[in-house]
């Protein structure tokens, strides 16, 4: 392909700022990646509006926009806050680890059975919750101990949800994960154990925040608590 004498002069001219933009781009596919939270799966502990940042090398280095793992680098851990591609179409979630490899899962009643032991639950409150613009539901928010690493968890009683499904053994290589808002979330009850590949990053802290959702339809405005804080 031959290039025009003033592509080629362009070309020249932005070199540096070129290869800025290519680093940068490397830099989100290979390193650390920002990701912004567009629904309410994993509320309380995190919202929509919030934008967190991802460390891409916390479990694998992989090939620049793809799968392909090269080197191995950290093993993921219950109760890990991870983004992923939906082994059911591709699609971007996040989520919290709370299966591993050989774990048996199962639960009853939106009580959590980690092999063979249900988990614990603590300081249960009520509230409304609006699940969408003018429709608030009745919700319980409690604190959900998971392997020694407590968060906290979201039940909407109102809502058609799978509370329940029995035992499963969470395959080789593969991890179980559900959305911290138990009732409203597509996690691994629907779309399956998600095998290591497919694991982005990790999630370690919310960046900015802004509520722009609202009661009232649409608005903008900073959540200046959030910002910069650690995802638990």
């Amino acid at each position: 392909m031959n290039l025009s004498p003033n592509l080629k002069q362009t070309l020249r001219d932005n070199r540096s700022f070129l290869l800025f933009l290519l680093s940068f781009a490397l830099l989100r596919t290979a390193v650390a990646d920002w990701n912004p939270i567009p629904s309410a799966s994993m509320r309380p502990t995190l919202l929509e509006g919030d934008v967190v940042l991802v460390n891409r090398l916390a479990y694998d280095l992989k090939l620049p926009l793809t799968d392909v793992v090269l080197l191995p680098l950290g093993e993921p851990r219950r109760g890990d806050v991870v983004t992923l591609s939906s082994p059911a179409g591709g699609t971007r979630l996040i989520k919290r680890i709370v299966g591993l490899p050989g774990d048996r899962i199962a639960m009853q009643g939106d009580v959590l059975i980690l092999n063979g032991q249900p988990l614990g639950y603590s300081d249960s409150r009520s509230h409304g919750e609006a699940v969408a613009p003018g429709w608030v539901v009745d919700a319980v928010r409690a604190t959900e101990e998971l392997d020694g690493r407590p968060h906290a968890v979201q039940f909407l009683p109102a809502l058609r949800a799978r509370r329940n499904f029995a035992e499963i053994t969470v395959p080789s290589g593969q991890y179980f994960v559900l959305g911290d808002n138990r009732d409203n979330s597509e996690d691994s009850r629907f779309i399956g154990t998600v095998p290591r590949q497919k694991l982005i990053g990790r999630a370690h802290r919310v960046v900015v925040s802004a509520d722009w959702l609202g009661e009232d339809g649409w608005r903008m405005a900073p959540r200046f608590g959030r910002w910069v804080s650690e995802i638990l």
